[in-house]
Protein backbone atom coordinates (compact mmCIF):
# COMPACT_ATOMS: atom_id res chain seq x y z
CA UNK A 1 0.00 0.00 0.00
CA UNK A 2 1.00 3.10 -1.03
CA UNK A 3 2.15 5.80 2.08
CA UNK A 4 0.50 8.97 1.78
CA UNK A 5 1.41 11.98 4.14
CA UNK A 6 -0.14 14.23 6.27
CA UNK A 7 0.58 16.92 3.92
CA UNK A 8 -0.79 15.59 0.66
CA UNK A 9 -3.72 14.81 2.69
CA UNK A 10 -3.95 17.99 4.19
CA UNK A 11 -3.27 19.74 0.42
CA UNK A 12 -6.50 17.44 -0.85
CA UNK A 13 -8.70 18.09 1.98
CA UNK A 14 -7.76 22.33 1.56
CA UNK A 15 -8.85 21.42 -2.65
CA UNK A 16 -11.75 19.53 -2.00
CA UNK A 17 -13.12 20.14 1.16
CA UNK A 18 -13.31 16.54 1.75
CA UNK A 19 -12.90 14.83 5.14
CA UNK A 20 -9.50 13.68 6.31
CA UNK A 21 -10.17 10.44 5.99
CA UNK A 22 -11.86 10.20 3.13
CA UNK A 23 -8.74 12.57 1.25
CA UNK A 24 -6.49 9.81 2.92
CA UNK A 25 -8.78 7.16 1.42
CA UNK A 26 -9.13 8.48 -2.05
CA UNK A 27 -4.71 8.81 -2.41
CA UNK A 28 -4.17 5.56 -1.21
CA UNK A 29 -6.82 3.92 -4.01
CA UNK A 30 -5.11 6.57 -6.57
CA UNK A 31 -1.70 4.92 -5.21
CA UNK A 32 -0.33 9.34 -4.31
CA UNK A 33 -1.73 10.73 -7.43
CA UNK A 34 -3.26 13.65 -6.88
CA UNK A 35 -5.45 15.01 -9.70
CA UNK A 36 -6.72 10.59 -9.74
CA UNK A 37 -7.58 11.30 -6.31
CA UNK A 38 -9.71 14.34 -6.98
CA UNK A 39 -11.65 12.30 -9.55
CA UNK A 40 -12.62 9.40 -7.10
CA UNK A 41 -13.56 12.06 -4.80
CA UNK A 42 -15.81 13.63 -7.27
CA UNK A 43 -17.58 9.68 -8.55
CA UNK A 44 -17.95 9.54 -5.33
CA UNK A 45 -19.97 12.58 -4.93
CA UNK A 46 -21.85 11.24 -8.27
CA UNK A 47 -22.95 8.54 -6.75
CA UNK A 48 -23.90 10.16 -3.62
CA UNK A 49 -25.99 12.46 -5.58
CA UNK A 50 -27.71 10.00 -7.63
CA UNK A 51 -28.47 8.22 -4.31
CA UNK A 52 -29.89 11.09 -2.65
CA UNK A 53 -31.74 12.53 -5.86
CA UNK A 54 -35.36 12.36 -4.70
CA UNK A 55 -34.14 13.91 -1.56
CA UNK A 56 -35.78 17.25 -0.75
CA UNK A 57 -33.71 20.15 -0.68
CA UNK A 58 -35.84 22.62 1.72
CA UNK A 59 -32.86 24.22 3.72
CA UNK A 60 -29.95 26.21 3.22
CA UNK A 61 -28.99 30.19 2.20
CA UNK A 62 -30.36 32.59 0.20
CA UNK A 63 -27.73 35.55 -0.77
CA UNK A 64 -28.13 38.21 -2.36
CA UNK A 65 -25.29 40.55 -4.09
CA UNK A 66 -23.99 42.87 -6.18
CA UNK A 67 -21.13 44.34 -8.42
CA UNK A 68 -18.85 47.14 -7.51
CA UNK A 69 -20.98 49.58 -9.80
CA UNK A 70 -24.42 48.69 -8.14
CA UNK A 71 -25.75 48.14 -11.74
CA UNK A 72 -26.05 44.50 -11.38
CA UNK A 73 -27.38 41.99 -8.48
CA UNK A 74 -27.93 38.74 -8.23
CA UNK A 75 -29.72 36.52 -5.80
CA UNK A 76 -29.41 32.79 -4.95
CA UNK A 77 -30.65 29.63 -3.09
CA UNK A 78 -28.04 27.27 -2.61
CA UNK A 79 -30.22 24.42 -1.21
CA UNK A 80 -29.62 21.30 1.07
CA UNK A 81 -31.48 19.00 2.70
CA UNK A 82 -30.70 20.09 6.98
CA UNK A 83 -30.82 23.24 8.80
CA UNK A 84 -27.22 22.05 10.17
CA UNK A 85 -25.73 22.23 6.56
CA UNK A 86 -27.19 25.22 6.07
CA UNK A 87 -26.00 27.15 8.55
CA UNK A 88 -21.77 25.93 8.34
CA UNK A 89 -19.75 28.44 7.54
CA UNK A 90 -18.30 26.49 4.26
CA UNK A 91 -21.36 26.30 2.90
CA UNK A 92 -22.48 29.92 3.50
CA UNK A 93 -19.03 30.62 2.10
CA UNK A 94 -19.52 28.55 -1.35
CA UNK A 95 -23.19 30.14 -1.76
CA UNK A 96 -21.70 33.60 -1.63
CA UNK A 97 -18.74 32.65 -3.90
CA UNK A 98 -21.92 31.19 -6.78
CA UNK A 99 -23.20 34.42 -6.28
CA UNK A 100 -20.38 36.40 -7.34
CA UNK A 101 -20.19 34.27 -10.13
CA UNK A 102 -23.69 34.61 -10.94
CA UNK A 103 -23.15 37.99 -11.64
CA UNK A 104 -21.62 37.31 -15.29
CA UNK A 105 -24.49 34.77 -16.25
CA UNK A 106 -28.37 35.34 -17.29
CA UNK A 107 -29.55 32.02 -15.77
CA UNK A 108 -29.50 29.50 -13.55
CA UNK A 109 -28.49 27.37 -16.42
CA UNK A 110 -25.70 29.35 -17.18
CA UNK A 111 -24.62 29.50 -13.63
CA UNK A 112 -24.63 26.16 -13.49
CA UNK A 113 -22.30 25.73 -16.50
CA UNK A 114 -19.95 28.09 -15.60
CA UNK A 115 -16.53 27.66 -14.12
CA UNK A 116 -15.29 27.67 -10.34
CA UNK A 117 -12.10 26.84 -9.84
CA UNK A 118 -11.26 23.83 -12.04
CA UNK A 119 -14.51 23.08 -12.41
CA UNK A 120 -17.75 23.81 -13.18
CA UNK A 121 -20.65 24.75 -10.91
CA UNK A 122 -22.64 22.08 -11.03
CA UNK A 123 -19.88 19.74 -10.81
CA UNK A 124 -18.86 21.54 -7.59
CA UNK A 125 -22.06 20.60 -6.10
CA UNK A 126 -21.75 16.88 -6.51
CA UNK A 127 -18.65 17.05 -5.37
CA UNK A 128 -19.70 19.18 -2.19
CA UNK A 129 -22.71 16.18 -2.44
CA UNK A 130 -20.55 13.74 -1.45
CA UNK A 131 -18.53 15.64 1.25
CA UNK A 132 -21.33 16.84 2.82
CA UNK A 133 -23.54 13.50 2.50
CA UNK A 134 -26.89 15.79 1.69
CA UNK A 135 -27.98 16.66 -1.80
CA UNK A 136 -27.11 20.25 -2.42
CA UNK A 137 -28.33 22.52 -5.49
CA UNK A 138 -29.07 26.03 -6.80
CA UNK A 139 -32.96 26.46 -6.15
CA UNK A 140 -33.21 29.38 -7.03
CA UNK A 141 -31.94 32.40 -9.15
CA UNK A 142 -32.61 36.11 -9.54
CA UNK A 143 -30.91 39.21 -12.08
CA UNK A 144 -31.91 42.44 -11.86
CA UNK A 145 -30.21 45.21 -14.01
CA UNK A 146 -30.36 48.85 -13.47
CA UNK A 147 -28.64 52.24 -13.24
CA UNK A 148 -28.79 51.12 -8.93
CA UNK A 149 -29.29 48.39 -7.51
CA UNK A 150 -29.82 47.28 -3.82
CA UNK A 151 -29.62 44.25 -1.89
CA UNK A 152 -30.35 43.32 1.42
CA UNK A 153 -30.12 39.24 3.34
CA UNK A 154 -32.36 38.64 6.03
CA UNK A 155 -31.14 37.56 9.29
CA UNK A 156 -29.88 33.84 9.23
CA UNK A 157 -29.87 33.62 5.46
CA UNK A 158 -33.21 32.66 4.67
CA UNK A 159 -35.01 35.52 2.95
CA UNK A 160 -32.89 37.97 0.36
CA UNK A 161 -34.01 40.61 -2.26
CA UNK A 162 -32.67 42.58 -4.82
CA UNK A 163 -34.48 45.81 -6.10
CA UNK A 164 -33.32 48.18 -9.15
CA UNK A 165 -33.76 51.94 -9.61
CA UNK A 166 -34.13 54.22 -12.03
CA UNK A 167 -31.37 56.78 -11.49
CA UNK A 168 -28.82 56.62 -8.63
CA UNK A 169 -29.53 59.83 -6.47
CA UNK A 170 -28.63 61.16 -3.67
CA UNK A 171 -28.46 58.91 -0.97
CA UNK A 172 -29.33 56.41 -2.76
CA UNK A 173 -27.67 53.59 -0.65
CA UNK A 174 -29.71 54.33 2.18
CA UNK A 175 -33.01 53.76 0.17
CA UNK A 176 -31.90 50.82 -1.65
CA UNK A 177 -31.58 48.75 1.33
CA UNK A 178 -34.73 50.17 2.95
CA UNK A 179 -36.44 49.03 0.17
CA UNK A 180 -34.71 45.50 -0.12
CA UNK A 181 -35.54 45.12 3.54
CA UNK A 182 -39.19 45.98 2.63
CA UNK A 183 -39.24 43.30 -0.23
CA UNK A 184 -37.79 41.08 2.28
CA UNK A 185 -40.54 41.39 4.94
CA UNK A 186 -43.76 42.84 3.36
CA UNK A 187 -43.25 39.80 0.30
CA UNK A 188 -45.12 41.92 -3.00
CA UNK A 189 -46.27 39.38 -5.21
CA UNK A 190 -45.96 42.64 -7.95
CA UNK A 191 -44.29 46.24 -8.86
CA UNK A 192 -48.06 48.15 -8.88
CA UNK A 193 -51.46 46.73 -9.73
CA UNK A 194 -50.51 47.14 -13.59
CA UNK A 195 -48.07 44.60 -12.87
CA UNK A 196 -50.70 42.05 -10.98
CA UNK A 197 -51.10 38.69 -13.56
CA UNK A 198 -54.95 39.24 -15.04
CA UNK A 199 -55.62 35.44 -13.53
CA UNK A 200 -54.51 36.87 -9.62
CA UNK A 201 -56.83 39.69 -10.38
CA UNK A 202 -60.07 37.81 -11.39
CA UNK A 203 -59.40 35.28 -8.94
CA UNK A 204 -59.53 38.32 -5.95
CA UNK A 205 -62.62 39.69 -7.48
CA UNK A 206 -64.45 36.07 -7.64
CA UNK A 207 -63.25 35.40 -3.68
CA UNK A 208 -64.46 39.01 -2.76
CA UNK A 209 -67.84 38.64 -4.77
CA UNK A 210 -68.08 35.19 -2.91
CA UNK A 211 -67.46 36.78 0.50
CA UNK A 212 -70.40 39.73 -0.12
CA UNK A 213 -72.58 36.87 -1.21
CA UNK A 214 -72.55 34.82 2.65
CA UNK A 215 -72.89 38.88 4.02
CA UNK A 216 -75.79 39.23 1.85
CA UNK A 217 -75.27 41.89 0.26
CA UNK A 218 -77.37 42.66 -2.62
CA UNK A 219 -75.98 40.97 -6.22
CA UNK A 220 -76.47 44.77 -8.13
CA UNK A 221 -73.97 45.81 -5.53
CA UNK A 222 -71.06 43.15 -5.68
CA UNK A 223 -69.11 44.88 -8.59
CA UNK A 224 -68.89 48.45 -7.01
CA UNK A 225 -67.47 46.88 -3.54
CA UNK A 226 -65.36 43.86 -5.18
CA UNK A 227 -63.65 46.89 -6.92
CA UNK A 228 -62.97 48.94 -3.59
CA UNK A 229 -61.74 45.41 -2.01
CA UNK A 230 -59.54 44.92 -5.25
CA UNK A 231 -58.19 48.48 -4.46
CA UNK A 232 -56.89 47.48 -0.78
CA UNK A 233 -55.46 44.24 -2.16
CA UNK A 234 -53.25 46.56 -4.34
CA UNK A 235 -52.20 48.57 -1.55
CA UNK A 236 -51.50 45.84 0.44
CA UNK A 237 -49.58 43.20 -1.89
CA UNK A 238 -48.14 45.96 -4.34
CA UNK A 239 -44.79 47.00 -3.79
CA UNK A 240 -45.03 51.18 -4.16
CA UNK A 241 -48.60 50.94 -2.50
CA UNK A 242 -47.49 49.35 0.58
CA UNK A 243 -47.56 51.10 3.44
CA UNK A 244 -43.58 52.06 4.23
CA UNK A 245 -42.17 49.60 6.81
CA UNK A 246 -40.36 51.98 9.01
CA UNK A 247 -42.90 54.62 9.00
CA UNK A 248 -46.86 53.40 7.75
CA UNK A 249 -47.74 56.51 7.38
CA UNK A 250 -46.29 56.59 3.78
CA UNK A 251 -46.50 54.44 0.80
CA UNK A 252 -42.72 52.93 -0.44
CA UNK A 253 -43.46 55.51 -3.49
CA UNK A 254 -44.17 58.49 -0.94
CA UNK A 255 -40.74 57.77 0.62
CA UNK A 256 -38.85 57.21 -2.55
CA UNK A 257 -40.20 60.73 -3.18
CA UNK A 258 -38.64 62.65 -0.11
CA UNK A 259 -35.44 61.21 -2.00
CA UNK A 260 -36.41 62.48 -5.43
CA UNK A 261 -39.55 62.99 -7.30
CA UNK A 262 -37.94 61.46 -10.34
CA UNK A 263 -36.80 58.15 -8.89
CA UNK A 264 -38.67 54.81 -9.15
CA UNK A 265 -38.08 51.10 -8.84
CA UNK A 266 -37.98 49.70 -11.99
CA UNK A 267 -37.67 45.93 -10.88
CA UNK A 268 -37.49 43.82 -7.58
CA UNK A 269 -37.03 40.08 -7.18
CA UNK A 270 -36.70 38.02 -3.61
CA UNK A 271 -35.44 34.71 -3.19
CA UNK A 272 -35.88 32.52 0.10
CA UNK A 273 -35.65 29.11 1.30
CA UNK A 274 -38.60 26.67 1.22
Amino acid sequence: MVKVTASEVNKLRKKTGAGMMDCKKALVEANGDFDSAIEILRKKGQKVAAKRADRESSEGVAIAISNKENTTAVGIVLACETDFVGKNADFVELAHKIAEIGLTCNSKEDLLKASLGEMSVEEKLIEQTGVIGEKIQINDFARIDANYVGTYIHAGNKISSLVGFSEKADNIEVAGKDIAMQIAAMNPIALDENSVDAMVIEKEIEIAKDQLRAEGKPEEMLDKIAQGKLKRFFKDNTLVHQAFIKDSKVSVSQYLSSYNNDLTITSFNRVSIG
